[in-house]
């Protein structure tokens, strides 16, 4: 991720913004805090839900998730653990989940959730992402 300031044109047009929204909050409900898509040199909040502060500090969390996704996906490639699929950060008020195709991730915010639901969350991202190509 750049250190630079995001592009003023945003990464995604309005249409697939509100694909990735409504998918992700189709997958998880109204558990959903946050939903943020992000590229190597710029990213978008396509989702805040109404009882949360807009007072994130997106620059920074982007860019400590695209260093990490790069570097774990390096780090564990070829491994026995096969390849790597997504994150979950456990914090003190809910739930961060990173998904990354090639040079894109999404990462979504979210309230407690069982593991089943992040898998299909995971998975309603990825095919998403992928049918952009």
């Amino acid at each position: 991720m750049s250190e630079k300031e995001p592009m003023s044109e945003q990464p995604l047009t309005e249409k697939r913004a509100d694909q990735l929204k409504t998918a992700c909050r189709s997958a998880v409900g109204d558990s959903c805090r946050s939903v943020t898509y992000f590229d190597a040199t710029n990213y978008m909040q396509v989702y805040l839900r109404g009882d949360l502060e807009q007072d994130a500090d997106l620059m920074s969390f982007i860019g400590h998730e695209w260093h990490d996704y790069k570097t774990t996906t390096e780090a564990y490639a070829g491994s026995e653990l096969g390849r790597y699929r997504y994150s979950i950060r456990v914090f003190e008020n809910g739930f961060l989940v990173r998904v990354g195709v090639g040079d894109r991730g999404v990462f979504v915010t979210t309230d407690g959730l069982k593991l089943k639901d992040f898998d299909s969350l995971v998975a309603t991202i990825s095919e998403l992402l992928e049918s952009w190509e």
